[in-house]
């Protein structure tokens, strides 16, 4: 028992400079990627769409060596205003590719989707 009593300040003063120690200085299980594969490749088109009106123009650049398939999709703002999807255009390594479309009255948003091809 006087054992314990002498080891308790001793103790205590441990424990509480090491949970002072910063997260980084404690000793953690570290996880090292699994390899080439467990990083995914670049992918998808670059796109800046602009509407004027009721027209919607987007430009798609892919930069990357992977084909992606992309759409135009438009928001119409009016309720009686068909929404619309584009046909998908594929964007090759260092193409770029025009997206247009258009509502009756005003746009509320318009956006691109990716797909791979």
């Amino acid at each position: 028992m006087r054992l314990f009593r002498s080891l308790a300040p001793a103790v205590g003063i441990a424990v509480a400079l090491v949970l002072c120690l910063p997260y980084e200085a404690l000793p953690h299980a570290r996880v090292e990627p699994a390899g080439p594969a467990a990083r995914p490749e670049p992918f998808g088109a670059e796109c800046r769409t602009t509407v004027r009106g009721s027209q919607v123009v987007a430009y798609c650049h892919n930069a990357y060596a992977e084909t992606d398939r992309v759409r135009l999709h438009i928001e119409c703002d009016r309720w009686w205003d068909l929404d619309s999807d584009g046909a998908p255009a594929d964007a090759g390594p260092a193409v770029t590719v025009r997206l247009t479309g258009r509502c009756w009255k005003e746009v509320r948003s318009a956006w691109v989707s990716h797909q791979r091809g």
